[in-house]
C-alpha cells in the first residue's frame, strides 16, 4: 500500500509577513509626512502651521507726501521691489502709504522713507507637508494619496495576522484591537451625543 504524500500547507503567514514588511518600508516616508502634518494641523487654533510671521524695517528714499497717490505707489514699488502679487493700496493719513501684497504689507512713512514690512513666509518643511496632506497639488498626487490609503489598509489587515497563538489576533491581539477600536467609537459617541 502506497502512502499519498501529505499536502503542503500554503505558507500564507510567510507571504503575509513579507507583504506587510515591504509595504511598511514603502510607506515610511508618507507615514511620517502625513503624521507630522497631522500633528501640525491639529493645533491650528494655537499657531499657523503653514506660515510664520516676520516683521522687518527697511529704508528707502523719502517721498513727497503732497505727490499724487498714483505717483507715490509707483515710486514705492520701484524702490521696494516687493515680491508677490499686488493687491491694493491705502493711505490712512497724509504721511503714510500702505501697499498690500499677497504675503506682505508695506507701511511707508513718506517723509522719512522708513518702511515697516509685515510678511508671512512659508514654514520650510511643514508648508510642503501640509500642502501634500490636504492634496493641494491634485492630479497625480490624488492617485499617490489613494494608493497610500490602500497601503495603510493592507498594513492594518496584514498586521493582524503576523503573530499566531496567544500573542496573535485570537489571543492578546484581540484585546489590543478591541481597545484601539473602542477609542474612536467611544469618542465619537461622547462628541456626538454627550458633549
Amino acid at each position: 500500500m502506497t502512502e499519498t504524500p501529505a499536502r503542503r500547507a500554503l505558507p500564507w503567514r510567510r507571504w503575509n509577513a513579507a507583504i506587510h514588511r515591504d509595504i511598511g518600508y514603502l510607506s515610511v516616508a508618507l507615514t511620517l509626512a502625513y503624521a507630522l502634518s497631522g500633528l501640525a494641523v491639529n493645533h491650528i487654533a494655537s499657531w499657523n502651521p503653514n506660515y510664520v510671521k516676520a516683521q522687518e524695517t527697511r529704508q528707502i528714499a523719502p517721498m513727497d507726501p503732497a505727490a499724487a497717490p498714483e505717483l507715490l505707489v509707483r515710486q514705492a514699488q520701484e524702490r521696494l521691489r516687493p515680491e508677490g502679487r499686488f493687491k491694493s493700496t491705502f493711505q490712512p493719513d497724509d504721511d503714510t502709504l500702505q501697499l498690500f501684497y499677497d504675503r506682505a504689507t508695506y507701511a511707508i512713512d513718506l517723509p522719512t522713507g522708513k518702511v515697516l514690512v509685515d510678511a508671512t513666509r512659508p514654514r520650510p518643511v511643514l508648508y510642503a507637508l501640509n500642502q501634500l496632506h490636504l492634496n493641494a497639488p491634485k492630479r497625480l498626487w490624488t492617485l499617490i494619496a489613494d494608493l497610500y490609503a490602500v497601503a495603510l489598509i493592507a498594513l492594518a489587515l496584514s498586521g493582524l495576522f503576523i503573530l499566531k497563538g496567544p500573542k496573535g489576533i485570537l489571543g492578546r491581539g484581540a484585546w489590543f484591537v478591541g481597545a484601539g477600536t473602542a477609542v474612536p467609537l467611544l469618542y465619537w459617541v461622547w462628541w456626538r451625543y454627550l458633549a
